[in-house]
């Protein structure tokens, strides 16, 4: 019996800048596929981190007109969380401050450590 990946949205603030941003996770039993988006759902700027052996590999698959060192820095984070693969979207109207990027990372680590400790 096959199982159906585990799909959590959630909603971002970011206190300081007031930017709203969603976050979409759908979690697979190797990985996981990350959606992070301000204003209407878009798909972005994609990543993509695998982690083997302690060793992570990322690979930009749409390069980000603003964010291109953050995104891989989720994915690979993410992908080092669950030992596994993680894609990661982003898209942002502009470029993200660093409080915007605080409570992003902050929210995605909350998402998938509470998924990776259900695993366990």
């Amino acid at each position: 019996m096959e199982s159906e990946p585990d799909i959590r949205v959630s909603k971002i603030v970011s206190q300081s800048t007031g930017r709203d941003f969603s976050l979409c996770t759908i979690f697979f039993q190797n990985g996981c596929f990350v959606v992070i988006t301000e204003g209407e759902p878009r798909i972005g700027a994609v990543s993509m981190a695998i982690s083997a052996s302690n060793k992570v590999s990322t690979a930009k698959i749409i390069p980000s007109k603003y964010d291109s060192i953050f995104i891989n820095t989720v994915a690979e984070k993410i992908s080092s969380m669950l030992n596994g693969i993680s894609l990661v979207s982003l898209h942002s109207k502009s470029q993200l401050q660093l409080d915007d990027m605080k409570a992003i990372m902050g929210e995605v680590i909350d998402k998938v450590g509470s998924k990776w400790h259900e695993g366990q």
